[in-house]
């Protein structure tokens, strides 16, 4: 007989426990039964989860849709309470066969922080430590795991469905959810006070420019000059801090590309999420247990030049590579974008510096500075600010060599004015009054901008 069959016909025929003698059914239970029940839920919770393996085949689930096998697994779970006169009331009854439903098709205690849209980062401490960003603001959530060894088993299932691997050996791991959301887990040695995992999420419902517009990240008249820059093929660079929002705001101008345009992505951890159709993704892998067969960045930038690319897109330039990415741009593949951490645009062009010097490369300083200078046309600056909000604070353009030093001269700015009562930082996003050199560019390629677009009083 089936098992659904059969667990309907054994939940049927069970009959409910009377009450005894002179108890009231509807009285709520004692406050010894109640105290502390969080932790007995938790222990439950986990005989139940291994009682199930017992009970069903969990790996014959996997045949028949999700929808069925969680009705099994409901089913199941609610059986197994019934024979252990499990004193719960109805809602942690349901709150329980939700939490076994998590543990064997999802990830645990993480599943509800990762259905709610309002929560951009999951930072898990340790079993008994999870907080979660919502608004820019980080608050310690409910959620628990049981032990070092549950937190374990929920890393090993993200990092195992990308192909990689956590242990010993291999103590950190970069990785990513179906949804695209960037993971990162640390563990022993390396974390002393257990598992560590981090997860930066991406909404189902991906930012777009005018999204950026109505929360103040951005201004129309900044939209429009991007648009004109990405589809002038000019070079962008977008820097800024962690959480500054890089990789949101590429997502965003990378979609201003030509859908009929060849576009390459390469990443450490798949998480660009662009529209066009013709897009080749690429993603780094790490060495395998001998220690052997790592692609780098560097290898992956080098090897999409004979792809016959329109567009390179690098998800984040952070080492050797930077060199190749230069040349690249330097020798007909222009319009690519690339996102590195920097807190200022200054910053951005010194760590490049340093990256390309990390490339074992000897080329002398000035010749490095003149690659920047004629590789890199804008430079986008992101920041977060103390209220938590992302938005952009400077758009620079670089206007080649004075000397030693690379010049910059900035047309957009953010100004800040102070702090409100409810502590949200009070600024604007205004041109500087300088038109850009590149604005001739965007001319011959048929974009005219708004006469008044750089005007400081706009």
């Amino acid at each position: 007989m089936a098992l659904l069959e059969r667990l309907k016909r054994d939940t049927a025929t069970t009959k409910p426990q009377p009450p005894a003698p002179g108890a009231n059914a509807d009285a709520p239970a004692p406050v010894e039964e109640s105290r502390d029940l969080a932790p007995r839920l938790q222990q439950l919770k986990f005989h139940v989860h291994n009682e199930l393996f017992e009970l069903l085949d969990l790996a014959k689930l996997s045949t028949v849709s999700e929808e069925r096998a969680r009705q099994d697994v409901a089913l199941a779970t609610r059986r197994i309470l019934d024979e252990e006169k499990a004193l719960l009331t109805l809602e942690d009854r349901e709150q329980l066969v939700k939490e076994i439903q998590n543990e064997v098709f999802g990830l645990g205690p993480l599943e509800p922080l990762l259905q709610d849209p309002h929560v951009a980062d999951i930072l898990v401490n340790g079993p008994d430590h999870v907080y979660v960003e919502r608004f820019g603001k980080l608050s310690k959530s409910p959620a628990r795991f049981k032990d070092n060894t549950h937190l374990m088993r929920i890393i090993e299932r993200i990092v195992s469905a990308v192909g990689r691997r956590v242990d010993e050996s291999t103590p950190m791991v970069d990785a990513r959810l179906a949804d695209g959301s960037r993971v990162n887990a640390i563990i022993p040695p390396l974390a002393l006070d257990g598992p560590s995992l981090s997860i930066r999420r991406f909404g189902t419902d991906p930012l777009t420019a005018d999204k950026l517009v109505a929360s103040g990240a951005l201004t129309p008249e900044i939209v429009t000059l991007l648009d004109g820059i990405v589809k002038a093929r000019l070079n962008v660079l977008i820097s800024g801090g962690t959480g500054a929002g890089k990789t949101t705001l590429l997502n965003v101008v990378s979609s201003f590309i030509p859908k009929n345009e060849r576009i390459i992505t390469i990443e450490d951890s798949a998480e660009l999420q662009l529209k066009q159709e013709h897009v080749v993704r690429l993603e780094t892998r790490p060495a395998n247990i001998e220690g052997t067969g790592r692609i780098a960045q560097r290898d992956l930038v080098i090897n999409c030049l004979r792809m016959r690319p329109d567009r390179i897109v690098v998800g984040e330039v952070r080492g050797p590579e930077a060199l190749d990415m230069l040349q690249a741009m330097n020798t007909g593949h222009d319009g690519s974008l690339t996102t590195i951490h920097a807190n200022t645009p200054r910053d951005a062009l010194t760590r490049i510096e340093t990256m390309v010097a990390m490339s074992g490369v000897e080329i002398p300083t000035r010749a490095v500075r003149n690659q920047i200078a004629s590789a890199i046309h804008v430079v986008v600056q992101l920041v977060r600010l103390s209220d938590g909000r992302r938005c952009l604070s400077s758009l620079q353009e670089i206007t080649g060599m004075e000397g030693e030093v690379v010049t910059m001269q900035e047309i957009f700015t953010l100004e800040k004015h102070g702090v409100d009562a409810d502590g949200n930082v009070i600024a604007d996003l205004r041109a500087t009054g300088i038109r850009p050199k590149f604005s001739e560019k965007l001319r011959v390629a048929g974009i005219d901008l708004a006469s008044d677009l750089f005007d400081r009083t706009v």
